[in-house]
């Protein structure tokens, strides 16, 4: 069988665990035979490396090595906004005209992007990167909530962990289920994990800023008072308003409507609930105000694309009722 040729690119500063991930599920994992992959490292600035860790690399391809890859992988970059080098960027589109399919992993997205290949379509990046990302290429079609997106030739991923699960799925794809679950397994990770991003951007609760008036002291007594059933004519009789009033100023305030921002409150209660306390489902909803079991599952899973029980078993309380 002819190997294909993957491609790595590792440039001063790479995070060792970005360059890590591709070099496991494509080489290192097949422990007992013959990798189906001829991998590469490639350097973007000489033949020795120092990682974000601060130990030292020797690197002995460059980026010549790119125009013979059937996979180019950046796996990470500085930041959403940091110029790629112009021959880094020709040697994607070159590699892309070919046929070759490139692949950003985390903030490699943006380099992939800043290439014009993802003009037009929909790319992700780690969620912490998500707005500068967007204003950066504003021809790009961000979707800052999925593990990845796959468009064929061009593939991009979240953040760090999520790097592996985009490997394991290019792998799934070229060489089928049972190769990529047993270099899962050698690698003790999930063959496939459910949710996107959301379920690990943190939701901290906006406390009132120095010198609020009367909506900010109220907004800070919602947040105490989530299970109560709150409506905005409600809230604005509190606030002293009328309704109209109170809808224009709120919107000033939060930069979004009453009852979106409520839900927010709710989900992000109901997630510290599920991972620091032992109550039932039914009883986090209770408690976050969600007035049915049932509204509650449906509106979680909406939010983060994972059950509540899912969510629990991943960053919270186990022994419990579901």
């Amino acid at each position: 069988m002819t190997r294909q040729r993957v491609a790595v690119v590792a440039y001063q500063g790479i995070s060792a665990l970005h360059l890590s991930i591709p070099c496991a599920v494509f080489h290192d994992a097949f422990l007992h035979r013959e990798s189906p992959f001829e991998l590469t490292v490639c350097s973007l600035d000489g033949p020795r490396l120092t990682t974000q860790s601060r130990f030292e690399l020797t690197v002995a391809a460059d980026l010549a090595e790119l125009a013979q890859a059937d996979w180019v992988i950046i796996p990470g970059w500085p930041d959403a906004t940091t110029a790629a080098p112009p021959a880094l960027l020709k040697a994607l589109r070159a590699a892309n005209r070919r046929g070759a399919t490139v692949v950003g992993l985390c903030l490699g997205s943006t380099v992939v992007a800043q290439s014009g290949l993802l003009d037009g379509l929909s790319a992700t990046t780690h969620w912490a990167y998500a707005e500068d990302f967007a204003r950066a290429y504003p021809r790009v079609a961000l979707d800052p909530d999925p593990l990845y997106l796959d468009h064929g030739q061009l593939v991009t991923s979240a953040g760090t962990a999520a790097a592996l699960d985009c490997c394991l799925h290019l792998l799934r794809r070229t060489l089928g289920s049972e190769v990529a679950s047993e270099v899962a397994r050698v690698l003790v990770a999930p063959p496939y994990r459910h949710g996107g991003q959301k379920q690990y951007i943190p939701a901290p609760v906006p406390k009132p800023r120095a010198g609020d008036g009367t909506l900010g002291r109220v907004l800070e007594a919602l947040q105490q008072e989530l299970a109560e059933p709150h409506t905005v004519a409600s809230v604005a009789e509190r606030c002293a308003m009328s309704r109209r009033t109170f809808t224009r100023q709120f919107k000033a305030y939060t930069g979004m409507s009453f009852v979106p921002w409520l839900t927010a409150q709710r989900l992000a209660f109901s997630q510290r609930l599920l991972e620091q306390e032992a109550f039932s489902i039914a009883r986090v909803a209770e408690l976050a105000g969600f007035g049915s079991e049932s509204l509650f599952r449906k509106q979680f899973k909406a939010a983060f694309r994972l059950a509540p029980s899912a969510y629990r078993q991943q960053f919270g309380h186990k022994n419990v009722a579901p």
